[in-house]
């Protein structure tokens, strides 16, 4: 059975104004994912892949290009429509967790789905389950001060995928754990993958590269 589109860009451009200075840091990038893929994004520092990240995350506006997400074309869509969409169908994993530090391992989790209008009650069940999967239920109450980057990546995860979304963009998110935690988050992947969830993940790690079924490389804001 041939596996769906997730998530398609065409010829993406983004520059950025200095003055009189322009700076192109994409130059016409096109990629597509497919549901139940887990792709590596690899380049040198610099090369535009935090920048693609944003984009295709829809934290960030392309200056020209076009994407689909999930069968949705997306021209000039309002911030409205870019919010809803990353609440429902986009999971962003970050290299420095970004969990917020005044709330429990379990509230962190529940954030987008509050966000989303869930009610109480059933967002603390389904973050419940999301740390369960990602072997961080016993630690549900505990404040991120108290957890290891491993664990705290573990919840990033599970804050990633609670909204069940269709796409998972992960941005060096074995780049600050030890070789054991590192290998725990690319399984808690691959894991995603197997249910038909597409990543893309920007790593330098060749073992993070050699866990991916494809390598898409940058190099000076375009594709190789």
């Amino acid at each position: 059975m041939a596996m769906t589109t997730a998530l398609s860009a065409r010829h993406l451009t983004r520059t950025f104004t200095d003055g009189a200075l322009t700076i192109e840091v994409l130059r016409g990038v096109s990629l597509e994912l497919k549901r139940g893929e887990f792709v590596a994004l690899m380049g040198p520092s610099g090369c535009g892949k935090s920048t693609l990240l944003n984009i295709l995350g829809l934290a960030d506006l392309p200056t020209s290009g076009v994407i689909e997400l999930d069968g949705e074309v997306l021209q000039r869509p309002t911030e409205r429509q870019l919010r809803a969409l990353r609440r429902s169908r986009v999971g962003y994993v970050f290299q420095h967790f970004n969990i917020l530090s005044t709330l429990t391992a379990r509230e962190n989790v529940m954030v987008p789905l509050l966000l989303n209008g869930c009610a109480g009650h059933q967002a603390e069940e389904r973050a419940d389950a999301a740390l369960e999967r990602v072997g961080m239920a016993h630690r549900c109450t505990a404040m991120p001060f108290s957890l290891s980057g491993g664990e705290l990546q573990r919840v990033a995860i599970a804050r990633a995928v609670v909204h069940r979304p269709v796409v998972v963009l992960a941005d060096e998110p074995t780049g600050n754990l030890d070789s054991a935690a590192g290998e725990r988050v690319l399984s808690l992947l691959e894991g995603l993958v197997d249910e038909g969830v597409a990543i893309l993940m920007a790593t330098h790690s060749e073992v993070a590269m050699g866990r991916c079924s494809r390598v898409i490389r940058m190099k000076d804001g375009v594709v190789l």
